[in-house]
Protein backbone atom coordinates (compact mmCIF):
# COMPACT_ATOMS: atom_id res chain seq x y z
CA UNK A 1 0.00 0.00 0.00
CA UNK A 2 2.82 2.47 0.71
CA UNK A 3 4.88 1.88 -2.23
CA UNK A 4 1.98 1.90 -4.21
CA UNK A 5 0.01 5.16 -2.54
CA UNK A 6 2.19 6.04 0.25
CA UNK A 7 4.47 9.50 0.88
CA UNK A 8 6.96 9.86 3.42
CA UNK A 9 6.69 13.37 4.42
CA UNK A 10 2.84 12.20 4.87
CA UNK A 11 3.12 8.88 7.14
CA UNK A 12 6.35 10.72 9.08
CA UNK A 13 4.05 13.32 10.00
CA UNK A 14 0.78 11.65 10.44
CA UNK A 15 2.10 8.32 11.96
CA UNK A 16 -0.55 5.24 12.87
CA UNK A 17 -3.18 7.68 11.60
CA UNK A 18 -1.98 7.46 8.06
CA UNK A 19 -0.99 3.97 8.15
CA UNK A 20 -4.36 2.94 8.67
CA UNK A 21 -5.73 4.80 5.84
CA UNK A 22 -3.19 3.12 3.55
CA UNK A 23 -4.36 -0.36 5.16
CA UNK A 24 -8.05 0.53 4.80
CA UNK A 25 -7.60 1.41 1.34
CA UNK A 26 -5.65 -1.74 0.36
CA UNK A 27 -8.40 -3.67 1.80
CA UNK A 28 -11.06 -1.56 -0.31
CA UNK A 29 -8.81 -1.65 -3.09
CA UNK A 30 -8.69 -5.59 -2.85
CA UNK A 31 -11.63 -6.81 -3.14
CA UNK A 32 -12.34 -5.39 -6.42
CA UNK A 33 -8.44 -6.65 -7.21
CA UNK A 34 -7.36 -10.28 -5.54
CA UNK A 35 -4.27 -9.51 -6.85
CA UNK A 36 -2.97 -7.30 -4.10
CA UNK A 37 -3.54 -9.74 -1.68
CA UNK A 38 -0.78 -11.48 -3.78
CA UNK A 39 1.67 -8.91 -4.01
CA UNK A 40 1.27 -7.92 0.21
CA UNK A 41 2.23 -12.00 0.66
CA UNK A 42 4.90 -10.94 -1.78
CA UNK A 43 5.85 -8.21 0.00
CA UNK A 44 5.71 -10.13 3.61
CA UNK A 45 8.11 -13.09 2.37
CA UNK A 46 10.44 -10.15 0.93
CA UNK A 47 10.64 -8.85 4.93
CA UNK A 48 11.14 -12.47 6.51
CA UNK A 49 13.96 -13.05 3.43
CA UNK A 50 15.50 -10.02 4.45
CA UNK A 51 15.17 -7.78 1.11
CA UNK A 52 16.93 -4.13 1.93
CA UNK A 53 14.20 -2.62 0.65
CA UNK A 54 11.38 -4.14 2.12
CA UNK A 55 13.24 -4.31 5.74
CA UNK A 56 13.84 -0.67 5.43
CA UNK A 57 10.12 0.39 5.19
CA UNK A 58 9.36 -2.42 7.71
CA UNK A 59 11.88 -0.96 10.16
CA UNK A 60 10.73 2.59 9.66
CA UNK A 61 7.20 1.38 9.91
CA UNK A 62 7.82 -0.23 13.33
CA UNK A 63 9.65 3.49 14.64
CA UNK A 64 6.88 5.06 13.96
CA UNK A 65 4.46 3.45 14.95
CA UNK A 66 6.67 2.63 18.66
CA UNK A 67 6.45 6.83 18.53
CA UNK A 68 2.78 6.58 18.68
CA UNK A 69 2.25 3.60 21.28
CA UNK A 70 4.97 5.18 24.20
CA UNK A 71 2.82 8.56 23.41
CA UNK A 72 -0.30 6.31 24.75
CA UNK A 73 1.94 4.36 27.16
CA UNK A 74 3.06 7.24 28.55
CA UNK A 75 -0.70 8.55 29.33
CA UNK A 76 -1.23 5.45 30.94
CA UNK A 77 1.58 5.29 33.04
CA UNK A 78 3.16 2.13 31.36
CA UNK A 79 6.25 1.07 30.84
CA UNK A 80 7.67 -2.23 28.82
CA UNK A 81 11.26 -3.58 29.35
CA UNK A 82 10.92 -5.14 25.83
CA UNK A 83 9.44 -3.96 22.30
CA UNK A 84 10.58 -7.47 20.51
CA UNK A 85 8.00 -7.52 16.98
CA UNK A 86 7.51 -9.88 14.80
CA UNK A 87 10.48 -9.46 12.98
CA UNK A 88 12.95 -10.30 16.08
CA UNK A 89 11.63 -13.61 15.57
CA UNK A 90 12.58 -14.12 11.70
CA UNK A 91 15.92 -16.07 12.48
CA UNK A 92 14.66 -18.12 14.79
CA UNK A 93 11.87 -19.64 12.97
CA UNK A 94 14.10 -22.02 11.02
CA UNK A 95 15.05 -24.03 14.35
CA UNK A 96 11.07 -24.39 15.58
CA UNK A 97 10.65 -25.89 12.10
CA UNK A 98 13.76 -28.23 11.47
CA UNK A 99 12.33 -29.74 15.19
CA UNK A 100 9.24 -29.95 14.47
CA UNK A 101 10.24 -31.71 11.18
CA UNK A 102 12.62 -33.81 13.23
CA UNK A 103 10.07 -35.01 15.91
CA UNK A 104 7.78 -35.91 12.77
CA UNK A 105 5.19 -33.69 13.44
CA UNK A 106 5.47 -31.26 10.35
CA UNK A 107 3.29 -32.98 7.75
CA UNK A 108 3.07 -31.63 3.87
CA UNK A 109 -0.55 -31.12 2.89
CA UNK A 110 -1.48 -29.64 -0.43
CA UNK A 111 2.23 -28.01 -0.74
CA UNK A 112 2.03 -26.27 2.83
CA UNK A 113 3.84 -27.82 5.87
CA UNK A 114 1.42 -28.61 8.57
CA UNK A 115 0.54 -30.33 12.02
CA UNK A 116 -2.22 -32.84 12.22
CA UNK A 117 -4.44 -32.10 15.62
CA UNK A 118 -7.17 -33.90 14.54
CA UNK A 119 -6.85 -36.32 17.66
CA UNK A 120 -7.56 -33.24 19.47
CA UNK A 121 -10.12 -32.14 17.40
CA UNK A 122 -8.81 -28.99 16.18
CA UNK A 123 -8.33 -28.19 12.55
CA UNK A 124 -4.13 -28.94 11.26
CA UNK A 125 -1.55 -25.95 12.35
CA UNK A 126 -0.18 -24.48 9.32
CA UNK A 127 3.45 -23.88 10.33
CA UNK A 128 4.40 -22.92 6.42
CA UNK A 129 2.41 -21.93 3.42
CA UNK A 130 3.29 -23.37 -0.23
CA UNK A 131 5.45 -20.41 -0.84
CA UNK A 132 7.70 -21.05 2.09
CA UNK A 133 6.30 -18.35 3.98
CA UNK A 134 5.52 -18.26 8.04
CA UNK A 135 2.40 -17.71 9.62
CA UNK A 136 1.31 -16.34 13.09
CA UNK A 137 1.58 -19.43 14.67
CA UNK A 138 5.23 -20.31 13.31
CA UNK A 139 6.36 -17.06 14.59
CA UNK A 140 4.45 -17.46 17.94
CA UNK A 141 6.23 -20.86 18.81
CA UNK A 142 9.66 -19.34 17.91
CA UNK A 143 8.71 -16.55 20.12
CA UNK A 144 7.32 -18.73 23.15
CA UNK A 145 10.93 -20.73 22.92
CA UNK A 146 13.26 -17.71 22.77
CA UNK A 147 11.06 -16.08 25.93
CA UNK A 148 11.18 -19.59 27.63
CA UNK A 149 15.41 -19.79 26.84
CA UNK A 150 15.33 -15.87 28.19
CA UNK A 151 13.73 -14.77 31.19
CA UNK A 152 12.58 -18.36 31.98
CA UNK A 153 8.75 -17.57 32.94
CA UNK A 154 6.81 -19.50 35.49
CA UNK A 155 3.97 -17.61 33.50
CA UNK A 156 3.57 -16.32 30.03
CA UNK A 157 0.73 -14.35 29.34
CA UNK A 158 -1.07 -13.73 25.60
CA UNK A 159 -3.81 -10.35 26.41
CA UNK A 160 -5.40 -11.03 22.85
CA UNK A 161 -9.06 -10.83 21.80
CA UNK A 162 -11.15 -13.97 22.10
CA UNK A 163 -11.20 -15.04 18.14
CA UNK A 164 -8.24 -16.22 18.68
CA UNK A 165 -9.15 -19.04 21.25
CA UNK A 166 -8.51 -21.57 18.33
CA UNK A 167 -5.08 -20.38 17.60
CA UNK A 168 -3.56 -20.26 21.09
CA UNK A 169 -5.01 -23.54 21.86
CA UNK A 170 -3.61 -24.94 18.56
CA UNK A 171 0.12 -23.10 19.47
CA UNK A 172 -0.32 -24.52 23.03
CA UNK A 173 -1.03 -27.81 21.79
CA UNK A 174 1.64 -28.14 19.25
CA UNK A 175 4.45 -26.52 22.30
CA UNK A 176 3.52 -29.52 24.43
CA UNK A 177 3.57 -32.08 21.22
CA UNK A 178 7.03 -30.75 20.96
CA UNK A 179 7.80 -32.39 24.26
CA UNK A 180 8.27 -28.78 26.40
CA UNK A 181 6.94 -29.25 29.45
CA UNK A 182 6.77 -25.82 30.11
CA UNK A 183 3.49 -25.19 27.83
CA UNK A 184 1.73 -25.49 30.89
CA UNK A 185 2.85 -21.52 32.20
CA UNK A 186 1.34 -20.29 28.64
CA UNK A 187 -2.33 -18.75 29.20
CA UNK A 188 -4.12 -17.01 26.72
CA UNK A 189 -5.86 -14.03 28.44
CA UNK A 190 -8.88 -13.63 26.18
CA UNK A 191 -11.23 -10.16 26.41
CA UNK A 192 -14.32 -9.67 24.35
CA UNK A 193 -14.83 -6.68 21.56
CA UNK A 194 -15.16 -3.01 22.23
CA UNK A 195 -17.25 -0.81 20.65
CA UNK A 196 -18.03 2.85 21.16
CA UNK A 197 -21.22 4.18 22.04
CA UNK A 198 -23.30 1.51 19.96
CA UNK A 199 -20.16 2.12 16.95
CA UNK A 200 -18.84 -1.82 15.92
CA UNK A 201 -15.09 -1.19 15.18
CA UNK A 202 -13.22 -2.59 12.37
CA UNK A 203 -9.43 -1.06 11.36
CA UNK A 204 -10.39 -3.20 8.04
CA UNK A 205 -12.90 -1.05 7.20
CA UNK A 206 -11.91 1.99 8.81
CA UNK A 207 -14.04 2.40 11.23
CA UNK A 208 -11.66 3.64 14.18
CA UNK A 209 -11.50 5.17 17.31
CA UNK A 210 -7.50 6.17 18.76
CA UNK A 211 -6.97 5.13 22.44
CA UNK A 212 -5.04 8.41 22.83
CA UNK A 213 -7.97 10.41 21.61
CA UNK A 214 -10.54 8.71 23.57
CA UNK A 215 -7.93 9.41 26.80
CA UNK A 216 -7.40 12.84 25.77
CA UNK A 217 -11.58 13.64 26.19
CA UNK A 218 -11.67 11.70 28.94
CA UNK A 219 -9.33 14.33 30.79
CA UNK A 220 -11.15 17.33 28.70
CA UNK A 221 -14.18 16.03 30.32
CA UNK A 222 -12.93 15.55 33.42
CA UNK A 223 -11.59 19.20 34.01
CA UNK A 224 -14.70 20.08 32.84
CA UNK A 225 -16.61 19.02 35.79
CA UNK A 226 -13.50 19.73 38.03
CA UNK A 227 -14.21 23.57 37.29
CA UNK A 228 -17.58 22.60 37.66
CA UNK A 229 -17.59 21.01 41.16
CA UNK A 230 -14.78 21.88 42.60
CA UNK A 231 -13.04 25.64 41.04
CA UNK A 232 -10.86 26.07 44.03
CA UNK A 233 -9.05 22.75 43.65
CA UNK A 234 -5.02 23.66 43.48
CA UNK A 235 -3.94 20.77 41.37
CA UNK A 236 -6.89 20.45 38.36
CA UNK A 237 -4.20 18.89 35.84
CA UNK A 238 -3.25 16.06 37.43
CA UNK A 239 -6.35 15.43 38.83
CA UNK A 240 -8.04 15.80 35.70
CA UNK A 241 -5.36 13.53 34.33
CA UNK A 242 -6.33 10.54 37.41
CA UNK A 243 -9.82 10.77 36.73
CA UNK A 244 -9.78 11.07 32.46
CA UNK A 245 -7.93 8.08 32.42
CA UNK A 246 -8.97 5.79 35.23
CA UNK A 247 -12.73 6.15 33.93
CA UNK A 248 -11.44 4.67 30.50
CA UNK A 249 -9.17 1.97 32.12
CA UNK A 250 -11.79 1.44 35.23
CA UNK A 251 -14.62 1.03 32.31
CA UNK A 252 -12.74 -1.22 30.16
CA UNK A 253 -11.74 -3.46 33.79
CA UNK A 254 -15.11 -3.53 34.95
CA UNK A 255 -17.56 -6.19 33.57
CA UNK A 256 -15.72 -10.06 32.98
CA UNK A 257 -12.98 -9.85 30.37
CA UNK A 258 -14.70 -12.00 28.06
CA UNK A 259 -17.66 -9.89 27.76
CA UNK A 260 -18.06 -7.46 24.54
CA UNK A 261 -18.01 -3.48 26.24
CA UNK A 262 -19.71 -0.68 24.56
CA UNK A 263 -18.03 2.25 25.56
CA UNK A 264 -20.05 5.69 26.56
CA UNK A 265 -19.18 8.56 27.82
CA UNK A 266 -21.76 9.52 30.46
CA UNK A 267 -21.64 6.27 32.10
CA UNK A 268 -17.49 5.61 32.33
CA UNK A 269 -17.30 9.30 33.94
CA UNK A 270 -20.29 9.43 36.26
CA UNK A 271 -19.42 10.18 39.73
CA UNK A 272 -22.38 8.22 40.90
CA UNK A 273 -22.45 5.04 39.65
CA UNK A 274 -19.97 2.23 39.28
CA UNK A 275 -17.14 3.50 37.78
CA UNK A 276 -13.45 4.68 38.64
CA UNK A 277 -14.49 8.77 39.16
CA UNK A 278 -16.97 6.96 42.05
CA UNK A 279 -14.15 5.09 43.55
CA UNK A 280 -11.92 8.26 43.57
CA UNK A 281 -14.23 10.56 45.07
CA UNK A 282 -14.85 7.62 47.98
CA UNK A 283 -10.94 7.86 48.38
CA UNK A 284 -10.97 11.47 48.00
CA UNK A 285 -13.71 11.59 50.62
CA UNK A 286 -11.73 9.23 52.96
CA UNK A 287 -8.47 11.12 52.94
CA UNK A 288 -10.25 14.60 53.72
CA UNK A 289 -11.68 12.91 56.53
CA UNK A 290 -7.88 11.87 57.65
CA UNK A 291 -7.04 15.46 56.94
CA UNK A 292 -9.59 16.58 59.22
CA UNK A 293 -8.87 14.28 61.99
CA UNK A 294 -4.83 14.97 62.51
CA UNK A 295 -3.61 12.87 64.83
CA UNK A 296 -6.30 11.05 66.74
CA UNK A 297 -3.85 8.63 69.27
CA UNK A 298 -7.03 7.86 72.17
CA UNK A 299 -7.73 4.41 72.45
CA UNK A 300 -10.12 3.15 70.00
CA UNK A 301 -13.54 2.28 71.56
CA UNK A 302 -13.85 -0.45 69.12
CA UNK A 303 -17.27 -1.31 70.03
CA UNK A 304 -18.03 1.92 68.28
CA UNK A 305 -18.30 -0.49 64.80
CA UNK A 306 -20.54 -2.32 66.01
CA UNK A 307 -23.38 -1.19 63.94
CA UNK A 308 -24.40 -2.76 60.18
CA UNK A 309 -22.45 -0.16 58.40
CA UNK A 310 -19.27 -0.61 60.18
CA UNK A 311 -19.35 -4.32 59.85
CA UNK A 312 -20.11 -4.10 56.40
CA UNK A 313 -16.69 -2.48 55.69
CA UNK A 314 -14.74 -4.88 58.07
CA UNK A 315 -15.80 -7.89 56.38
CA UNK A 316 -15.02 -6.23 52.96
CA UNK A 317 -11.79 -5.05 54.13
CA UNK A 318 -11.08 -8.58 55.85
CA UNK A 319 -12.23 -9.91 51.97
CA UNK A 320 -9.56 -8.12 50.13
CA UNK A 321 -6.25 -10.48 50.04
CA UNK A 322 -8.32 -13.29 49.19
CA UNK A 323 -10.11 -11.84 46.50
CA UNK A 324 -6.94 -10.05 44.91
CA UNK A 325 -5.03 -13.62 45.07
CA UNK A 326 -8.28 -15.29 43.20
CA UNK A 327 -8.07 -11.97 40.44
CA UNK A 328 -4.29 -12.98 40.02
CA UNK A 329 -4.85 -16.61 39.62
CA UNK A 330 -7.80 -16.20 36.85
CA UNK A 331 -6.06 -13.21 35.25
CA UNK A 332 -9.65 -11.11 35.92
CA UNK A 333 -9.19 -7.86 36.47
CA UNK A 334 -13.13 -6.98 36.99
CA UNK A 335 -12.90 -8.81 40.89
CA UNK A 336 -11.10 -5.83 41.93
CA UNK A 337 -12.98 -3.14 40.20
CA UNK A 338 -16.53 -4.35 41.18
CA UNK A 339 -14.90 -5.15 44.82
CA UNK A 340 -13.47 -1.75 44.66
CA UNK A 341 -16.92 -0.28 43.97
CA UNK A 342 -18.81 -2.24 46.33
CA UNK A 343 -16.32 -1.33 49.22
CA UNK A 344 -17.08 2.67 48.23
CA UNK A 345 -20.51 1.93 48.38
CA UNK A 346 -20.11 0.33 51.41
CA UNK A 347 -17.63 2.94 53.52
CA UNK A 348 -20.16 5.69 52.07
CA UNK A 349 -23.00 4.20 54.05
CA UNK A 350 -21.00 4.01 56.77
CA UNK A 351 -20.02 7.54 56.14
CA UNK A 352 -23.47 8.91 55.76
CA UNK A 353 -25.08 6.40 58.87
CA UNK A 354 -21.96 7.36 61.09
CA UNK A 355 -20.40 10.94 62.39
CA UNK A 356 -16.70 10.11 62.62
CA UNK A 357 -15.35 13.99 63.75
CA UNK A 358 -17.62 13.19 66.89
CA UNK A 359 -16.82 14.86 70.93
CA UNK A 360 -15.97 10.77 72.16
CA UNK A 361 -12.22 10.65 70.98
CA UNK A 362 -12.74 7.27 71.91
CA UNK A 363 -15.23 6.88 69.15
CA UNK A 364 -13.96 8.97 67.46
CA UNK A 365 -10.45 7.34 67.02
CA UNK A 366 -12.30 4.06 66.09
CA UNK A 367 -14.23 5.62 62.96
CA UNK A 368 -10.60 7.01 62.13
CA UNK A 369 -8.92 3.59 62.24
CA UNK A 370 -11.81 2.26 59.44
CA UNK A 371 -11.53 5.22 57.75
CA UNK A 372 -7.67 5.22 57.24
CA UNK A 373 -8.12 1.36 56.74
CA UNK A 374 -10.75 1.86 53.93
CA UNK A 375 -8.62 4.71 52.01
CA UNK A 376 -5.49 1.97 52.12
CA UNK A 377 -7.65 -0.69 50.56
CA UNK A 378 -9.21 1.20 47.49
CA UNK A 379 -5.88 2.83 47.23
CA UNK A 380 -3.88 -0.62 47.10
CA UNK A 381 -7.11 -2.01 44.63
CA UNK A 382 -6.65 0.92 41.86
CA UNK A 383 -2.43 0.39 41.89
CA UNK A 384 -3.49 -3.13 41.19
CA UNK A 385 -4.96 -1.92 38.25
CA UNK A 386 -3.11 0.21 37.11
CA UNK A 387 -4.30 3.54 38.75
CA UNK A 388 -3.38 6.42 41.07
CA UNK A 389 -5.86 7.58 43.22
CA UNK A 390 -6.41 11.09 43.87
CA UNK A 391 -6.32 12.49 47.40
CA UNK A 392 -8.17 15.51 46.85
CA UNK A 393 -11.32 16.09 44.03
Amino acid sequence: AYKMWGDHDTVANGGVDEMVKLYVRFNNEAKEDESLNDLGRAWFKKIEDGDPEALEIFNWFKSVTLKDAERVYDMLGIKFDSYAGESFYNDKMDPIVESLREKGLLVEDKGAQIVNLEDYNMPPALILRSDGATLYITRDLAAAKYRKDTYDFDKCLYVVAYQQDLHFRQMFKVLELMGYDWYKGCEHVNFGMVSYEGQTLSTREGRIVYLDDVLSNSIEKARAIIDEKSPDLDNKDEVSRQIGVGAVVFFALYNNRIKDIDFWWDRALNFDGETGPYVMYTHARSCSVLRKAGDCDAAPDFSALSDVYSQDVIRMIEQFPEIAKHALERSEPSMITRFSVDLAQAFNKFYYENKVMVDDPAVRSARVMLTRATSQVIRKALYIIGLEAPTRM
